[in-house]
């Protein structure tokens, strides 16, 4: 069942790396009565992200690097470890994960795994997100990661027993990482 909503007002707020907007709807409820609404919007575009895990040495591979909205969030140092991930531009999800893997771990990824899709803030951001999960193993490295151009990214093999901790005592505080790796865990893949 679809929403029943009338669009009342749609602003352009800012129109930088991303686009902001405001819309002024109005939505029917069940009841059909009607209530307005004043939103923003962040437009960033869909992305992907992806566990690389191996199963011979227990490990998986998470990324760090420094985020300008943790450190304005009370993140003293800025640095958040997470999946890799990457925007889709115009990119397959398949494709953009496959290339971020390259760009950002230096792993070359095989057979790859679809998982599932979430929104991952749908109260302001139109964002949905891919995830994926494979194998890595030396064979396939490409190259020394850590990301292109602009990107400072340092890449982090973790024995998973201690990525599990790091989520329960903090030290991973990224959605995309924490769910991939409960999915890892619930999903036994690295049994």
């Amino acid at each position: 069942m679809s929403a029943k909503i009338e669009i009342i007002n749609n602003k352009l707020l800012s129109d930088n790396w991303f686009t902001l907007r405001n819309y002024t709807y109005d939505l029917v409820r069940k009841d059909g009565s009607t209530v307005r609404h004043k939103r923003e919007v962040y437009d960033r575009g869909n992305g992907a992200t992806i566990l690389l895990y191996n199963r011979p040495k227990q490990s998986v591979l998470l990324v760090k690097q420094f985020r300008i909205p943790t450190y304005l969030n009370d993140n003293n140092h800025g640095m958040l470890i997470e999946t890799c991930a990457g925007l889709l531009d115009d990119d397959s999800p398949e494709d953009c994960i496959r290339k971020e893997a390259i760009e950002e771990t230096g792993f070359q990824v095989r057979e790859v795994e679809k998982l599932f899709e979430l929104y991952m803030s749908p109260g302001g951001v139109t964002e949905l997100i891919h995830f994926f999960a494979a194998e890595y193993d030396e064979e396939s490295r490409s190259n020394h990661g850590g990301g292109v151009e602009d990107e400072d990214i340092e890449v982090l093999e973790v024995p998973f027993t201690q990525a599990l901790e790091m989520v329960k005592n903090g030290e991973i505080k990224d959605g995309k990482a924490v769910i991939l790796l409960q999915y890892a865990k619930i999903n036994g893949l690295l049994d």
